[in-house]
């Protein structure tokens, strides 16, 4: 730290150069995240010094996220769901575990998730101690319903399906998984973190949220398709039991649900003024326009002779492209913000709300004019 400040016009210059460092969103297909919408940065300015570990002080904000949790329990199938804003997927799913865990008396406790799951699990596995074991995916790279009752032993504690694959944006079969769930006595937890404020306004209807007996918990992010600020994540569980193996007792006899101690009311506020603005039919728009935008991809695509691995189920498309580390290279040379899948490896993009169809149509032609380079 500097002996003495600096003047703020002179550091606002300097942190604009900063920022000129980092990638224009109009050019990235690699996100999960977007430009949050200009309501929930107003509200998020607004609500700067609120801070959900202390609701003594803030029962406005704390009102607001209950009222979240609410609007996010009817788009998942309930009139009744507990839970918190939380920083994100990651600790939503290492908190859903940890419920799992608790609720468990089984020594050597083991979770069988999708081999598809996301790298978060693993983060879960090593902080609660449990074993994770993978299940294998089938043709269309959703997990392999015999492939999890194979897998189940004396000591598994809970099931995971994944809602929007961060791959291939597949769907698990979560209807399948919630009958295995009831039948074996066991936790279901349901990584919705993309999908969930996706499929709910998709044409076709997918079963995987709280309609389904099995599913006990979700985690759904609103600062990913939601136009939210970022951290906002979201744990949902279906029963109020479940999420009070997580409360404590904290400061001056205040209870608390959440892994971090001090967090973001500006986030949860923000939530709330987006979903509120925006309602259903401004989601629905949403989506539909990501999805046009996927189906664009998928036409240009083809038209190329480049196949998708799996026809898009949400805005996530990835593409068989040949000599595909070129390809990258040269597109990152135009200043193109891609990535790839592992296994089959592909050219995976992801139709964000700050995609338009002008700049689609530009890296199209640019895609277009580079595979013709390779080849």
């Amino acid at each position: 730290m500097d002996e003495y400040g600096v003047v703020e016009g002179e550091l606002l210059e300097s942190l604009r150069h900063v920022r000129e460092k980092e990638a224009p969103f109009n050019r990235v297909f690699s996100s999960m995240c977007t430009r949050p919408h200009p309501l929930a940065v107003r509200v998020h300015q607004k609500f700067i010094e609120t801070n959900m570990g202390d609701n003594r002080l803030f029962p406005g904000t704390k009102d607001l996220e209950d009222r979240v949790i609410a609007m996010l329990a009817s788009l998942l199938g309930t009139q009744n769901a507990f839970g918190y804003i939380t920083t994100g997927g990651t600790e939503s799913n290492i908190q859903a575990l940890r419920v799992a865990r608790d609720l468990s008396s089984k020594k050597n406790p083991n979770v069988i998730v999708p081999a598809s799951a996301h790298f978060s699990f693993e983060k879960a596995a090593r902080i609660l101690g449990l074993e994770i074991k993978k299940a294998s995916l089938d043709k269309c790279y959703r997990v392999d319903i015999t492939s999890v009752e194979n897998l189940i032993d004396e000591n598994t504690i809970a099931l995971v399906g994944i809602a929007g694959t961060t791959e291939y944006g597949q769907i698990d079969p979560i209807e399948q998984l919630s009958e295995i769930a009831l039948s074996e006595d066991l936790f279901l937890h349901v990584d919705a973190a993309f999908g969930g404020l996706v499929i709910p306004f998709l044409e076709r209807d997918y079963k995987f949220d709280f309609t389904l007996d099995g599913v006990s918990s979700i985690t759904v992010d609103p600062h990913k398709m939601g136009a939210s600020t970022i951290p906002s994540g979201g744990l949902l569980f279906r029963c109020r039991e479940h999420m009070d193996q997580l409360m404590i007792s904290a400061y001056q006899e205040e209870k608390q649900h959440s892994l971090t101690g001090t967090r973001s009311g500006a986030s949860v506020a923000a939530t709330y003024a987006v979903f509120k603005h925006l309602g259903r039919r401004g989601y629905k728009r949403i989506v539909d326009r990501c999805m046009k935008l996927t189906n664009i991809t998928e036409k240009r695509a083809l038209s190329l002779d480049i196949n998708p691995v799996i026809k898009p189920v949400i805005n996530i498309i990835a593409l068989q492209i040949q000599n595909l580390d070129e390809v990258l290279s040269k597109l990152e040379k135009r200043n193109w913000y891609v990535s790839k899948t592992i296994k089959p490896k592909a050219l995976r993009l992801i139709m964000m709300p700050h995609i338009t169809e002008g700049i689609l149509g530009e890296f199209l032609d640019d895609l277009e004019e580079v595979i013709g380079y390779v080849r």
